[in-house]
């Protein structure tokens, strides 16, 4: 099947975009690992920096937010939907998958999935309040901890001054010590992984590392997440369909276009340090 991009142009199936969106900036981490692991998709990201961070919102505003960013990037005729944000995933992913025919892939199965099958029986997670509140990651845990016939000690902490922290670039002064201190003191010599439940959180990772403990596991969700991605695509038949290379050719990568609601040079600033690498245009919409 064949559709048109927005300039009107016939894209095959394989060869449309895949979506990513998050509150902000640092659903970037996933655009990374998806380059890593698909390079030769084109991605359209959408960071919804008007209304950063989704954490502290309620569940209808979380829910109102991530359908309208759905929609935008709907536009684009996607192939595959990411919700980079773990409290849009906790709180809107049912909703998203009943709207939209695309499959659409969430961040905390994945990484909760890995976690259980390397996890030794107890396992912490911290995240924004709104995805600690949800339950989901206690749910999912325990879900895949059935399937794996294994018992499970889980320990949860709301750590919502992490995003602040990770967009300032205040990754490893005393400041962030001392907020990771008190916040995850109480987990050290208490669990064996720990589930970073917030795309903002793997820049804080030394200082987490820190506080919890050196034999502690961390896992974020980006690399899982793109591993996913890609299972989906090649179980559809949608991966990138480009050409094997000549000798001495390399193989065609895949575009990024960035999307934001608001403030794209702040945007283009702090999203190298998520994304390691630079960022080009930028374009500000407005979300009807």
């Amino acid at each position: 099947m064949d559709l048109r991009d927005r300039a009107g142009t016939r894209v095959s199936m394989r060869d449309r975009p895949i979506g990513v969106f998050d509150s902000g900036i640092g659903g970037l981490t996933v655009v990374g690992a998806l380059q890593k692991i698909l390079p030769q998709e084109e991605i359209i990201y959408f960071g919804d920096t008007a209304h950063v961070p989704y954490g502290t919102k309620s569940r209808e505003i979380i829910r109102k937010f991530s359908l309208h960013n759905a929609r935008f990037l709907m536009k684009f005729n996607i192939k595959l939907l990411i919700v980079a944000c773990n409290s849009s995933s906790a709180v809107a992913l049912p909703e998203l998958k009943r709207r939209f025919s695309v499959p659409v892939l969430g961040v905390i199965e994945p990484i909760v999935e890995k976690t259980v099958q390397i996890c030794k029986g107890r396992i912490g997670v911290i995240a924004t309040p709104a995805t600690i509140e949800s339950g989901i990651y206690q749910r999912t845990i325990r879900k895949f901890s059935r399937r794996e016939n294994k018992n499970v000690e889980i320990f949860t902490q709301e750590c919502p001054l992490f995003v602040p922290l990770a967009e300032e670039g205040w990754l490893e002064n005393k400041i962030s010590e001392q907020i990771a201190q008190r916040y995850l003191g109480f987990l050290k010599n208490k669990i064996d992984v720990l589930i970073l439940g917030c795309t903002h959180y793997p820049l804080l990772r030394k200082v987490i590392k820190k506080a919890v403990g050196k034999r502690v596991v961390l896992i974020d969700s980006a690399s899982e997440t793109a591993k996913r991605a890609r299972e989906i695509l090649k179980e559809r038949n949608l991966l990138a369909a480009y050409p094997s290379p000549r000798r001495g050719e390399v193989n065609k990568k895949g575009k990024i276009r960035f999307y934001v609601s608001d403030s794209p040079q702040r945007f283009k600033k702090l999203g190298k340090n998520f994304l390691q690498k630079g960022i080009g245009r930028v374009e500000c919409i407005k979300l009807e």
